[in-house]
């Protein structure tokens, strides 16, 4: 099959291209970082992609965002993500939101180099490949999440600020940090809050009753 690898480590995705090429897969691509994954998704159409989560630049959840958006703007394409962390909120929505041809392993448990290509080659075909280990920390969390818990000690101060009705502006000053620096706290607090753009709401607010009802 055609693949297409995104690992920010050098040495792993080298190594995962070797593997693959001597399993007789052809490697289009293999990339770094979340962007460059979707361009080479874009220019190439491969057939799947192995995706890490944890990529620049803030090494937080953009590899696994990045999978969303390749089963979204990608269907054909099959997504395996492989990685060491389970992020939660992305993970149940790739798990939820794909009739099949997505995969999440956790690399430590991967015990077997067969046991790597065989789930790639079920998620090729349209298949899932879950590490038990994923679902359950999913089904744990899912009864009781505390919707704030994914934002960082300063997102949470900002939130609290944005509650407390001051702008960005008054938010910086208060916190001696730039505007700048505000506004992309922000961005990620929505982001981190599942909130998107809606027409005829406001973003702004829709975070400060999350954070109220927290």
């Amino acid at each position: 099959m055609r693949l297409v690898i995104a690992d920010d480590s050098v040495l792993l995705r080298e190594g995962l291209v070797r593997l693959l090429e001597e399993e007789g897969h052809q490697v289009v691509a293999a990339v770094g970082d979340a962007d460059t994954l979707l361009d080479a998704v874009a220019e190439h159409t491969p057939d799947a992609a192995v995706v890490d989560v944890r990529m620049p630049p803030t090494h937080t959840d953009e590899g696994l965002r990045a999978a969303l958006r390749v089963r979204a703007d990608h269907p054909a394409v099959a997504v395996l993500v492989l990685s060491q962390y389970v992020e939660r909120r992305y993970a149940a929505e790739l798990l939820s939101g794909s009739s099949g041809g997505v995969g999440y392993l956790l690399k430590d448990r991967v015990s077997e180099v067969g046991e790597f290509l065989d789930a790639l080659e079920r998620v090729r075909a349209g298949g899932a490949a879950f590490d038990p280990e994923v679902v359950r920390r999913l089904l744990a969390r899912s009864a009781h999440v505390d919707p704030l818990a994914a934002l960082t000690p300063r997102e949470r101060d900002v939130l609290e600020r944005m509650a407390q009705g001051l702008t960005n502006t008054s938010i910086a000053e208060r916190l001696h940090v730039s505007v700048s620096a505000v506004e992309k706290h922000v961005n990620a607090i929505f982001d981190k809050l599942g909130i998107a753009h809606t027409t005829g709401y406001s973003r702004r607010v829709l975070a400060v009753l999350r954070y109220l009802g927290s």
